[in-house]
């Protein structure tokens, strides 16, 4: 019967569009997720360039003076890319992967991100994670959406229920071929991205290959429970398009839309504000004032003279820090909302499989924004040891060659992910079960 079934598929016109589309597509997102991992390579080259051509060059001018010296130098810390984030771009289009940053205030400095095409972040990337999610459900809602309305249509389905045992367990034999085609053109385009990108074939690869399947099997029980209702096809497609709309594009948008307004992060403008007064307003003040909020951070500096009447490194680098101080509270006030504001979508999106599973796929690549909060707890305490590391020399008052700066090259940060496999898989297969079993209660009254 499968062989049959096999043969009369391959005969039809929406097998060979629905494979020329799947691979064309498919193979493009690669390529442009193969295009994004070199545009990360040449950037984490350059930057590394940089530093050390940065270092030399200053040096030639201000190798005396090491507080000058600092005052100019970047310290770039890397965030290691992982090819597989070729596969989910996500966020990472909009979050730096490298932050060069100097000893100074590093508030003003975190949100410091290069300029991107608006147009490209407004339509998104067209990696292969975006593929799965939008086009596979389509071309599988074309092939399964006139599975039982067809052949009623077209008076052939008095004659097949006559020749087989079983008219429900026939229709889910169509299914099954058409899910397996789909499954064997995914089952492609994963292992040629693993090859193409160079990607392990660890848990994240993995863990992303099983939600891809079980994201296929959601939408094919979708449209088996739609043709369950025995339909006429005009109304399968439309229901099915429609539902697609809702599930893809409107309830994202709705529940984007909602946590951008009920969690709105006016922290993110007051960190910078109160930073930048934080450092400005100490010109005014007595040196005294600062310097003795300094002294209680750094007890160990309280023996180093501060002249009141004429400038000092230790002195404006105290100012650099309180502004930081400062506002260290209300940064951490916007980290916890920025926390919240994922932690109520991934919430929300347990209900909403096409979210679950963008998200899933965001977080196995290392590509989400929790990923990006622990790049920036990585870069405070980077900087935090680059400065203390440095205070010593600068306060008193040492050339550059007593810290060897020539040595100090860029650091590679990386991510820790652990992998919640309950929560990866329930919930999609929660739903995929239970919209199976009302499609086989339907199936009964044929």
């Amino acid at each position: 019967m499968y062989s049959l079934l096999f043969k009369s598929f391959f005969r039809t016109k929406i097998f060979m569009v629905s494979l020329i589309l799947l691979l064309t597509v498919g193979i493009i997102s690669i390529f442009i997720g193969k295009q994004y991992l070199i545009k990360q390579e040449k950037t984490i080259a350059a930057a590394q360039v940089f530093q050390e051509e940065s270092i030399n060059k200053n040096l030639e001018y201000h190798s005396e003076d090491l507080g000058l010296l600092l005052y100019y130098l970047r310290f770039t810390l890397i965030k290691k890319p992982e090819n597989i984030s070729a596969i989910s771009i996500g966020q990472s289009d909009i979050n730096p992967l490298l932050q060069s940053v100097t000893i100074r205030a590093l508030e003003a400095q975190k949100y410091d991100n290069d300029f991107e095409n608006p147009s490209l972040l407004m339509s998104g990337n067209l990696d292969l994670g975006f593929v799965i999610i939008y086009l596979f459900p389509l071309v599988l809602i074309a092939m399964t959406f006139n599975l039982y309305s067809e052949e009623k249509e077209l008076g052939t389905w008095r004659i097949l229920a006559a020749q087989t045992s079983s008219k429900a367990q026939f229709l889910f034999k169509k299914l099954v071929v058409r899910f397996f085609f789909v499954f064997g053109v995914l089952l492609f385009l994963l292992f040629f991205a693993s090859a193409i990108l160079q990607i392990p074939l660890n848990q994240n690869f993995g863990g992303i290959f099983i939600q891809s399947v079980l994201y296929l099997l959601f939408w094919s029980a979708l449209s088996f429970w739609m043709v369950s209702l025995q339909k006429n096809s005009s109304f399968n497609a439309l229901a099915l398009i429609s539902i697609w709309v809702v599930l893809t594009i409107l309830l994202p948008a709705l529940v984007n839309n909602y946590v951008i307004n009920t969690y709105q992060i006016p922290e993110a403008l007051d960190a910078m504000v109160e930073q930048r007064d934080g450092y400005h307003e100490k010109w005014d003040l007595e040196k005294d004032a600062t310097m003795t909020d300094f002294f209680k951070t750094y007890p160990q500096y309280k023996n180093y003279e501060v002249a009141e009447d004429q400038f000092s490194w230790i002195w404006y680098y105290g100012m650099q820090f309180m502004g930081d101080f400062e506002a260290k509270d209300t940064s951490a006030e916007m980290t916890e909302k920025i926390m919240l504001r994922n932690t109520v979508s991934e919430k929300i999106a347990l209900f909403v499989p096409t979210m679950h599973v963008q998200l899933s796929f965001n977080t196995l690549a290392s590509t989400d924004m929790v990923s990006h909060l622990g790049f920036l707890k990585a870069l405070t305490e980077f900087h935090k040891n680059l400065r203390e590391g440095f205070y010593n020399s600068i306060f008193d008052n040492k050339s550059s060659d007593s810290v060897g700066l020539e040595n100090y090259e860029a650091k590679f940060y990386e991510s820790e992910l652990h992998i919640d496999w309950l929560r990866l898989i329930l919930p999609i297969l929660l739903f995929t079960v239970l919209i199976a079993i009302f499609s086989l209660v339907n199936l009964r009254k044929l």
